[in-house]
């Protein structure tokens, strides 16, 4: 099932002269730029785009995907599944940008979408506020056991759940893009030492995080918080392994990719009390299986990726990601094209200047 929110109306706009003499149609998938993109979707359909919302919202399957953009020429994408196989279906013959709602490209086939002529933009630099806050939410609500607490006094009881100290801690900060410098900065004000690896990081301190190896930061930091992308290279990165270099009185959190952990070994370490707690916000398999044994896990706080999700960040996305996509529509290039070399191909299924 899909919602068709309606198509502008070309005739009766000022700047019709500057359009061109067609209208796209584009399918919302990501269920923020629904929640929280109200101004986006009139914005796309005052550039005369017939706007339709993906129902189920993604991520999607190719199955599902196949479905939903027979027929479409551009998608404000969750983060599905856009490889070669897809960009090389019929159904997509149509498709000319996806526009992703976030920052993480590790779902698309970049080379496969310039291949086949499809414009790829993303929104960086709108997030890193937001889910820097979060991170530290977490931080503090897994370090002081707070849904501890609240699940005790909803359970009629009145009794206290221990937990430990922030300020005056070692802070470890695995990728240090702006995310990561953004956590950097908040801990600041906790009087925190703030140890960093990122293989761009220079040696020495930046921005207030001393470099170090990836083993110094999981053997000595009291918190270890993750920031880095998604790559074929650190997939499994936090193993069981380098579980193992962590303090017993350690936390770890995670609002980057839920495959940058071992979710198994991570169980394993959780129940064998060899961590303190974890706070999750990324797993491995989105949206997490009913039957998944991390719902379960002892000492772990699990949300279901919202990092991102507050009001302002998300209507700032939103807008972003609409207005690629009627940059395209208008022949204009979007501010931030993750393919670049899409301009200069012939098969570019779109005009621009």
């Amino acid at each position: 099932m899909r919602m068709d929110w309606g198509r502008g109306n070309f005739a009766a706009r000022a700047r019709s002269d500057t359009l061109p003499a067609m209208q796209w149609n584009v399918t919302l998938t990501a269920r923020a730029s629904f929640d929280a993109g109200r101004q986006a979707q009139e914005l796309l359909r005052d550039a005369g785009c017939r706007v339709t919302v993906a129902d189920p919202f993604g991520p999607l399957d190719v199955t599902a995907l196949r479905r939903v953009l027979r027929g479409e020429q551009a998608v404000l994408a969750s983060s599905d599944a856009y490889s070669a196989l897809m960009f090389a279906s019929p159904e997509l013959a149509d498709l000319k940008v996806v526009s992703r709602w976030g920052v993480g490209l590790d779902c698309v086939d970049l080379p496969a979408a310039t291949r086949a002529g499809v414009v790829i933009c993303n929104t960086p630099g709108l997030l890193d506020e937001a889910v820097a806050d979060y991170a530290w939410a977490l931080l503090f609500a897994v370090a002081r056991r707070v849904d501890q607490g609240q699940a005790l006094l909803r359970a009629g009881e009145w009794s206290v759940a221990w937990g430990n100290d922030i300020h005056g801690k070692t802070l470890g900060i695995i990728g240090c893009g702006r995310i990561g410098r953004a956590v950097a900065r908040r801990a600041a004000g906790f009087g925190m030492r703030v140890l960093g690896h990122d293989p761009a990081l220079a040696s020495g301190r930046v921005d207030g995080i001393e470099a170090a190896t990836l083993e110094r930061v999981l053997a000595e930091s009291d918190f270890v918080t993750l920031h880095a992308a998604l790559t074929p290279e650190n997939r499994g990165l936090v193993n069981a392994a380098r579980l193992r270099l962590m303090k017993p009185t350690a936390y770890l959190v995670n609002t980057a990719r839920g495959a940058l952990v071992d979710e198994a070994a991570l169980i394993g370490a959780l129940s064998r009390r060899e961590l303190a707690g974890a706070a999750i916000d990324a797993f491995a398999v989105e949206p997490l299986p009913a039957d998944s044994p991390l719902r379960s896990c002892p000492r772990m706080l699990i949300t279901p990726h919202q990092a991102f999700n507050s009001v302002e960040t998300g209507e700032k996305v939103s807008l972003l990601a609409a207005q690629a996509i009627v940059d395209c529509l208008q022949g204009r290039r979007p501010q931030y094209v993750a393919n670049p070399d899409v301009l200069a191909s012939p098969a570019l299924r779109t005009t621009l200047s």
